[in-house]
């Protein structure tokens, strides 16, 4: 009797780890910068406390996991968010500060320093202004002393404005909350669906608010 050995063809087949798709950057801008602009939008959007990471890795188009590479949690995200927005305000103040020009001059630039800052980043801004609750000790406590600094340097910009008869007497912290707040509630301008242009928006804040300060000569 004759066997027939049948052969067998046996096909090598290779266990490839998928890869994980790559943070997609733009010009002049790393991955974490990346991150941290869809986190701020996504904290603006849900709320810092709502969002995830999850939600952040969905945003970003990766898995979660490789976010961890580039940042170490949520809370650093929040933290990067908050001061880079506020060490910014602070280095224009320190800029003007610095100028010989009239107090009232001064007001007006750093007005519309805040109101480009909440048009142009209006994401990171808001998240700066309104999410900064959330942080942590000892990142808290020095934020809300820096907003504190803050706020006093520009009512003694004001104080000095008003010893020179350049700006009406008036109670200069309460000048401040109102300047804050009104730059604030850009907000509602972001919102609506029937807005005057940036540039109406920004010179009518100017005139409302500028000239309700001048010194009647």
């Amino acid at each position: 009797m004759i066997l027939k050995i049948q052969k067998r063809k046996f096909v090598l087949t290779s266990n490839k780890i998928p890869t994980m798709a790559r943070i997609k950057t733009e010009k002049n801008l790393s991955r974490k910068d990346v991150i941290v602009s869809k986190a701020a939008t996504l904290f603006r959007e849900k709320g810092y406390k709502a969002a995830s990471m999850r939600d952040l890795a969905e945003a970003v188009g990766v898995e979660a996991a490789s976010l961890y590479n580039h940042i170490k949690s949520k809370s650093e995200l929040l933290h990067e968010l908050v001061f880079s927005v506020a060490n910014k305000f602070v280095l224009k103040l320190d800029e003007i500060e610095s100028e010989s020009i009239p107090s009232l001059q001064k007001m007006e630039k750093i007005l519309r320093f805040h109101i480009s800052e909440m048009i142009h980043h209006y994401e990171e801004v808001y998240v700066s202004d309104r999410e900064w609750k959330h942080l942590s000790d000892p990142y808290l406590s020095n934020y809300q002393n820096q907003r504190r600094v803050y706020r006093k340097r520009l009512a003694a910009i004001i104080e000095e404005g008003i010893r020179n008869k350049e700006i009406k007497a008036i109670d200069a912290p309460t000048v401040v909350l109102i300047f804050l707040h009104a730059v604030s509630g850009i907000e509602s301008w972001h919102r609506s669906t029937k807005k005057i242009t940036a540039q109406e928006l920004e010179q009518n804040m100017v005139a409302i608010l500028i000239d309700g300060l001048k010194a009647n000569k």
